[in-house]
């Protein structure tokens, strides 16, 4: 019976995605710093790190909707972050590090709420730099 249990359970997590976590370096370029005002439009409480969703209006208008990758939801506990600091449609300001792909990615290192609070929602040990981002946008 132990070993018919033990062979079900293998079976059944064998399908499942890995979540991998990465280093900072692998994904993101400490070298383009970037900074994001726009809107929120979703956020992701998911380990092992969180997303936020923001739409940016460029200079010539188009919106671009970038996914900032945030600490784990435990590090954003221990830091004071609740999943409530971020409502739908809120105006927000990131910094953080561009994706190396090039796409609207980036890693965020700090966020400001519309109340005024400065968050840090980096993630912890995965190489990323210890100083903030300057502003690039």
């Amino acid at each position: 019976m132990t070993r018919i249990l033990l062979s079900l359970a293998l079976a059944t997590g064998a399908g499942l995605p890995l979540a991998a976590h990465h280093s900072f370096s692998a994904e993101f370029d400490h070298n383009k710093p970037v900074t994001l005002k726009g809107t929120l439009t979703k956020m992701e409480w998911i380990n092992p790190h969180g997303w936020i969703y923001v739409d940016v209006k460029e200079v010539d208008g188009t919106v671009v909707s970038w996914a900032v990758e945030t600490g784990g939801p435990t590090a954003l506990l221990r830091r004071g972050v609740r999943k409530t600091d971020f409502p739908i449609g809120a105006e927000v300001l990131i910094k953080g590090f561009r994706a190396k792909n090039g796409k609207p990615i980036a890693n965020g290192r700090t966020v400001t709420l519309p109340d005024g609070r400065d968050l840090f929602f980096g993630s912890s040990g995965t190489g990323e730099p210890r100083d903030g981002a300057e502003p690039t946008r």
